[in-house]
């Protein structure tokens, strides 16, 4: 089991108080559930077995890394910083993109070079 604090203003929240509400058994009047002989009802007990007997959902590696990634950054105190860090001329993203142009721009001026050398 995961617990985690988020805002209450949060998207995050508001989507778990949706599923929440998603989940309640609607009150029912008992005039409207069909009264049908024959038709085996669960018992109170066996019920309460399949729900307990029920497999319970595993998380995934990429799912446990995630979550464990998200509890450090938190205890640490790291999340602004590592996306100010990401942000700046240092980050990953800028730095694959700038290597890309300088590629580019090899080569377009090697082209240049050869075409020039094919013409007299």
């Amino acid at each position: 089991r995961v617990t985690k604090e988020v805002d209450a203003a949060s998207k995050e929240a508001k989507s778990f108080l949706k599923r929440q509400e998603k989940e309640k058994p609607q009150p029912v009047a008992p005039a409207s559930l069909p009264t049908v002989s024959g038709v085996k009802r669960p018992s109170g007990m066996s019920s309460l077995l399949g729900k307990i007997g029920s497999k319970k959902q595993k998380m995934s590696t990429l799912e446990k890394s995630k979550l464990d990634w998200e509890n450090f950054k938190e205890e640490e105190g790291i999340g602004e910083d590592l996306a100010i860090h990401n942000r700046g001329k240092e980050g990953y993203i800028d730095r694959k993109a700038f290597l890309e142009r300088v590629d580019h721009r090899q080569f377009e001026i090697e082209r240049d070079i050869r075409l020039s050398k094919t013409k007299p």
